[in-house]
């Protein structure tokens, strides 16, 4: 396993070793992995431009985005996993249903929508174009499914409505699989080419993933420079990741679990 890891890392090392190195030792052969002139440099001059602007976007789309997702699919798993009313299989699966259809089927009626709603090349636009997730709704279901029923019952007892209920007994029960939803959504959106893409027009709103593709356009065949960039945009999701795999782990546990 340690082995098959090693391999696996072994692109992100050369991204980080290239994005030190001067231009002409990028695609040396054999692979130098040790620059032998460390350009710190060429991060300097990645963010020397409007790279700030794009990585300020990215941070502001990305953490709405993530902390609506989380309240709107944790709410609606709550609903069709222990409120009980009529029509709610059906509902759930027309909701599943959407699943199904490829996200580039509907680009065109979503840009019409957005137009028409004037939605369209703004931040607002962009955040609720992610805002709700079928997926995650899906995914916390299951855990929500898990709570035994008499935990609800006893809090009905005691008087307690279902916002009593969802915020006190039932959400600290299965915060393992919420906070793994809401990294995976985080990385997600982080991540999202498509959206800013098609969504985007104005330069000052442009997200980092689009950024560095633009940059790359901008910077022609300096590869050193596109790698400090890509470094430089996944460092967020190291940093989510590395705090956040323990709630990952546990969340993971908690789908292993029932009863």
């Amino acid at each position: 396993m340690f082995t098959i890891g090693i391999v696996f890392l072994l692109p992100f090392i050369w991204m980080i070793s290239a994005s030190l190195k001067p231009e002409i030792e990028v695609f040396r052969y054999p692979i130098e992995w040790i620059p032998s002139d460390w350009r710190w440099s060429n991060y300097a001059e990645v963010w020397s431009g409007n790279f700030p602007l794009y990585y300020w976007n990215s941070i502001k789309v990305t953490v709405a985005t993530t902390f609506i997702s989380l309240a709107v699919s944790t709410m609606a798993a709550y609903g069709f996993s222990k409120i009980e009313f009529k029509g709610k299989n059906i509902i759930f699966m027309l909701v599943l249903a959407t699943f199904m259809i490829p996200a580039q089927a509907i680009l065109v009626p979503q840009f019409m929508l957005y137009m028409y709603l004037d939605l369209f090349d703004t931040h607002i636009g962009l955040i609720l174009l992610n805002s709700f997730s079928v997926l995650g709704t899906f995914m916390l279901r299951q855990f929500f499914v898990g709570i035994h029923d008499d935990y609800i019952a006893s809090a009905k007892i005691d008087g307690a409505g279902h916002f009593i209920i969802f915020t006190k007994v039932a959400v600290p029960l299965v915060l393992p699989a919420i906070s793994t939803y809401g990294i995976l959504r985080f990385i997600w959106t982080w991540n999202d080419y498509q959206g800013p893409l098609i969504f985007l027009r104005s330069d000052h709103l442009t997200t980092v993933q689009l950024g560095i593709s633009r940059f790359s356009s901008m910077s022609g065949e300096y590869y050193s420079l596109i790698m400090a960039g890509a470094v430089s945009a996944i460092l967020p999701l190291l940093i989510i990741f590395f705090f956040g795999q323990k709630y990952v782990l546990e969340g993971i546990a908690m789908g292993g679990v029932k009863g």
